[in-house]
């Protein structure tokens, strides 16, 4: 059997570029998603409480952060990014949908 040395090895491909980077299969599973952002109103596993999250955004994680915190500013309430899943607390997807969409986003309510 060969020995392979390092530079045997691809480090370059024309789908995804350098190789040598880690990569998140998270992020790049999120960057390609269907194109749609949801916006939902959730209290499940939390006593009751209502949370708008907001997910499907096709965007790279400092980005998310950063919409995240024009989204808590905007409807004046707390909130977190937990795996690309920003979470504010509160109802406001009228808000929300209202901000994504002037941003050029494709914004679906979705549940119920």
């Amino acid at each position: 059997m060969a020995k392979r040395s390092s530079r045997d090895r691809v480090v370059w491909s024309s789908s995804d570029g350098d190789l040598r980077k880690a990569r998140d299969p998270a992020l790049k599973a999120r960057m390609q998603g269907d194109g749609r952002v949801r916006v939902r109103r959730e209290t499940s596993g939390r006593r009751g409480k209502a949370v708008t999250t907001v997910s499907g955004v096709p965007v790279d994680d400092a980005a998310l952060k950063e919409l995240a915190g024009r989204l808590k500013k905007r409807c004046g309430v707390g909130g977190a990014i937990k795996d690309g899943v920003i979470e504010l607390q509160g109802d406001h997807r009228d808000v929300v949908v209202e901000l994504l969409r002037a941003e050029g986003h494709d914004v679906v309510l979705a549940g119920g």
